[in-house]
């Protein structure tokens, strides 16, 4: 859910800090007071599109800033770890900066990303909805996902078994179409590969090759060097008065110490075990000197060798073990092409033999998304019942054509409905307009909220152009989402006021310099004038506020019954 939201600098909000509640929290005020300058707030900071107008004017940026905590469960943290983005105490913070000349900064738990990955994450955390927008529920894109989490764990295991089918048969069309393009293609990618794999099997390169080759030749490009240093270490080491000579003397004088006493003993079998060791090095660099010599040749050969192997490199690969792998592929590729109408005959008997196994399994999955769509009908028109649109149809319309497969079946699925009864079906985008597209929506609102894992859910005047009983039932709705998911919603309706679990008051404060947003939040008095306000317009009466009161009473009742929990 969100938790806390700072908005600064934004429109007409010098400084705001809200906390929110689970359950539904309802934004009321006076038209131009602000309320809809906070939802464009949140739109921006789960990743809408941001302009320098939305700078306070005189600042040099507008910041946004949320907490949202998150089930341990939720989808965001699959999402976090792909973007390498830390979650931690199961919290995400968006941060969203625009400054004045419309440029903007996006950060996830103080990672900064793109604007892309902004709305990604966001998308999953809250859900927009106002009057005049459709998003999700009214985009027919959509529907097949939304019927899919409607169905739940049975069709998510069946579709996982169609993917897994289809991306091998995928695959083999891929491979059939590239084996069946046209000859003089062919005939030119076959002369390609050819004169590359003969170039690497003539370079007869080895693992581990390169590495010796630098080795050698840092040896001999620094002969002199090397040469000089061997020597000054065996000339300080070995003859008269060197080194081993008196490390051999001090070995004479320790062992007759060791005959006079034998406490001396280990001293002379160190000293001896040092002389041995010397020994064996002044030997060893001394052989090593008689066989070192400066071959300008093989320098030269070396040189050429590390030209021929970094000109591969820059070709096939970054190292020599990249180049013979890709001569191994190749040679597979000039196999096939070479052997091409072979291939594509054993590739077209696996084509057909997967085909019939992708259509069995896009089967399956079908016949479960219309047993789950038979289920989402009813539970629309009992939703929509509720809301006094008895005489509502409802269908999920489903269109499979046989050899049309894609990655998540072979069903293409739009939501259609008739509010008129006589009237044909017709989807869902063409249908309801104004206070029935209202209806609509929160009765799917209502089915979906409990299957799509959205954190937040917000409806800026959604209820528009109700009253009456009508707005009874829309509060009551509302309500019924906040049960699943935190709701945000900003109304006019004192019904739906009175369902709220917090009541925020925005109002306009204006001084002899600035305009700007207040938000308070409202206890049981303050909430009940405010309904009354609701109710009576301008003028607040005792009857008026005991009106109020009523429908807070009657509002806490139905929050309690049955229908609501």
């Amino acid at each position: 859910m969100l938790q806390e939201l700072s908005i600064r600098h934004f429109a007409i909000i010098d400084s705001l800090e809200l906390s929110f509640d689970k359950g539904l929290t309802v934004l009321t005020g006076e038209t131009g007071a602000g309320k809809s300058i906070i939802i464009d707030a949140l739109q921006l900071l789960t990743g809408g599109r941001g302009s320098g107008e939305f700078v306070r004017h005189g600042e040099k940026k507008a910041e946004i800033e949320g907490m949202f905590t998150i089930h341990e469960n939720h989808p965001c943290h699959q999402l976090c770890r792909e973007f390498g983005i830390d979650v931690e105490e199961e919290a995400i913070i968006l941060r969203r900066e625009i400054s004045s000349n419309g440029k903007s900064v996006c950060r996830a738990n103080g990672k900064m990303v793109t604007l892309s990955i902004l709305r990604e994450i966001g998308a999953r955390l809250m859900d927009i909805h106002g009057q005049h927008e459709h998003q999700e529920l009214m985009n027919a894109g959509t529907h097949l996902r939304l019927l899919d989490d409607f169905g739940g764990t049975a069709i998510y295991q069946a579709k996982e078994k169609y993917k897994e089918v289809y991306s091998r048969y995928e695959h083999l069309q891929t491979e059939i179409r590239r084996l069946s393009e046209n000859e003089q293609n062919l005939a030119h990618r076959l002369d390609l590969i050819q004169f590359q794999l003969n170039e690497i099997q003539k370079a007869e390169l080895t693992a581990g090759e390169e590495e010796k080759l630098e080795s050698e030749r840092q040896q001999l490009a620094n002969f002199e060097k090397l040469y000089g240093a061997l020597s000054e270490a065996y000339g300080a080491l070995s003859g008269d008065g060197k080194a081993l000579d008196w490390l051999g003397i001090s070995v004479n004088g320790l062992e007759s110490a060791a005959g006079i006493n034998r406490q001396y003993k280990a001293l002379h079998e160190a000293a001896a075990n040092s002389f041995y060791v010397l020994e064996d090095t002044v030997r060893d660099v001394s052989s090593i000197l008689d066989t070192l010599e400066f071959d300008p040749a093989r320098l030269n050969e070396i040189e050429s060798r590390l030209n021929e192997i970094n000109q591969l490199k820059r070709k096939y690969g970054s190292t020599i073990e990249d180049i013979l792998q890709y001569g191994e592929k190749i040679a597979e590729e000039i196999d096939q092409l070479t052997h091409r109408e072979t291939h594509i005959s054993r590739l077209q008997k696996e084509m057909v033999e997967l085909e019939a196994a992708v259509m069995t399994e896009g089967k399956k999955l079908s016949k479960l998304r219309s047993a789950a769509a038979g289920h989402l009908e009813e539970a629309i028109h009992r939703e929509l019942k509720e809301l006094y649109m008895e005489k509502t149809v409802f269908k999920v319309h489903f269109q499979s054509e046989t050899g049309q497969y894609k990655k998540d079946g072979i069903d293409q699925v739009e939501f259609y409905m008739t509010t008129n009864p006589g009237e044909p079906l017709k989807p869902l985008v063409k249908v309801a307009s104004g206070g029935e597209m209202s209806r609509v929506m929160l009765a799917m609102k209502t089915i979906f909220s409990k299957h799509q894992g959205v954190t937040s859910i917000i409806f800026d005047e959604v209820d528009t152009g109700v009253s009456g009983r009508v707005a009874q039932a829309i509060g009551e709705k509302i309500y019924k989402i906040a049960v699943h998911s935190q709701v945000l919603c900003i109304s006019h309706l004192p019904q739906v006021a009175a369902m709220a679990d917090s009541h925020l008051y925005i109002q306009k404060n204006q001084d002899s310099k600035r305009t700007s947003t207040l938000v308070t939040p409202l206890n049981d008095d303050e909430k009940a004038s405010e309904i009354g306000r609701m109710i009576s317009g301008v003028e607040m009466t005792d009857l008026t506020k005991e009106h109020a009161k009523e429908l807070l009473a009657l509002s806490a009742k139905l929050k309690q019954s049955a229908v609501l929990k």
